[in-house]
């Protein structure tokens, strides 16, 4: 995802539309690129639920960490305009997920997905919250001059890059974004065949429209998908009512069960099996500059999956602004959910998001 492919504001395909509201337009990356930030799965892997003792060798995995694709996420952000730290000790991370290979996609646009993750500051948990790509909300103005309007909130990234997308995400939170990461969601399939299939609930029964393999049908009910399927698990919107939110939950399930079937299948314990997952993929994933995988992956040592909670900021519903679908947010209770991020209040996270 990279920041020199860039679209006007008053280029419509930023804008977003009815074909692929709130898709950003990229030039498709080189073959060495393909599925670049892939190993943001192995980051949330490695950094979430190891017990440490696979990292305690250090000097292998300091090694990956310096070959890791670093980016210049808070180039230009104004410090004036940031919020303010309130609970030392605590880190929100952003994570920016494209799918550059989705069979939907068209002259190269991007499906996008926005996580704003939460470490509290003891490390015990992680509290993960999705913000919709066409959440209506207002873009700072970039340094070349784009933006400063309403939008889609993952127009700022078209308009302004990496850095932009964090004034937004901070903006629109009030929470200060210390970490980004990136990840390609198509890379999601060679994760789950490396991991030999993951275990999904489907909540309901659908084909869906765009599949690697034409059309696919899913059953209602627990079971074993490989990569592949489970990418086009994580891809379908035009099956549900609900559009991109049942999207958003079935990325989360993926995720979630790609971290479950890490930490049970042997990977996390097994040396040589983690040292063949992270040099796999240790070429794909992007962070910001400051980010140290192997130090917040010791802090984080004693974490496990069922402390890991994903849900959706909250919202009044869909509409229209002009010619485009957007996502109302709820102003009450997303301040009240992201007040208490910023105080680092786990008790009252889970309680607003109902976990």
């Amino acid at each position: 995802m990279s920041d020199r492919h860039q679209l006007t504001d008053s280029d419509p395909r930023a804008q977003g539309s009815d074909v692929e509201p709130g898709g950003p337009v990229e030039e498709q990356a080189p073959r060495r690129r393909r599925g670049r930030r892939i190993a943001l799965i192995v980051l949330l892997v490695v950094v979430l639920l190891t017990g440490g003792g696979a990292l305690a060798g250090g000097l292998y995995y300091r090694s990956v960490d310096k070959s890791i694709e670093r980016v210049d996420a808070f180039e230009g952000v104004p410090e004036e305009s940031r919020p303010q730290v309130e609970a030392k000790g605590a880190m929100n991370i952003m994570i920016l997920g494209s799918d550059s290979r989705d069979p939907e996609s068209t002259g190269g646009s991007r499906s996008d997905t926005i996580i704003l993750a939460h470490l509290p500051k003891d490390r015990s948990s992680a509290q993960l919250i999705s913000i919709p790509r066409d959440t209506w909300t207002a873009v700072p103005k970039s340094k070349e001059g784009r933006g400063g309007r309403d939008a889609k909130i993952n127009a700022a990234y078209a308009w302004g890059g990496v850095p932009l997308m964090v004034q937004t995400v901070e903006k629109f939170s009030g929470v200060r974004v210390d970490n980004v990461a990136m990840v390609d969601f198509a890379g999601f399939k060679e994760i789950i065949d490396a991991l030999g299939g993951v275990e999904i609930d489907v909540e309901k029964g659908f084909t869906t429209k765009y599949s690697l393999i034409g059309t696919r049908t899913f059953e209602k009910g627990r079971q074993t998908m490989d990569g592949a399927a489970a990418l086009d698990y994580a891809r379908e919107r035009h099956a549900f009512p609900d559009g991109d939110f049942a999207r958003i939950r079935h990325q989360q399930q993926v995720i979630k069960a790609i971290l479950d079937k890490a930490a049970s299948g042997g990977v996390l314990t097994n040396p040589a099996k983690l040292n063949s997952f992270v040099r796999a993929t240790s070429d794909s994933v992007a962070v910001d500059k400051s980010l140290s995988l192997v130090d917040l992956a010791m802090e984080m040592r004693g974490l496990r999956g069922g402390n890991l909670t994903f849900f959706t900021c909250p919202v009044k519903g869909t509409g229209r602004v002009g010619s485009e679908s957007v996502v109302f947010p709820d102003p009450a209770r997303s301040k009240t959910l992201f007040d208490a991020v910023r105080r680092d209040s786990v008790p009252e996270i889970l309680a607003i998001s109902g976990k």
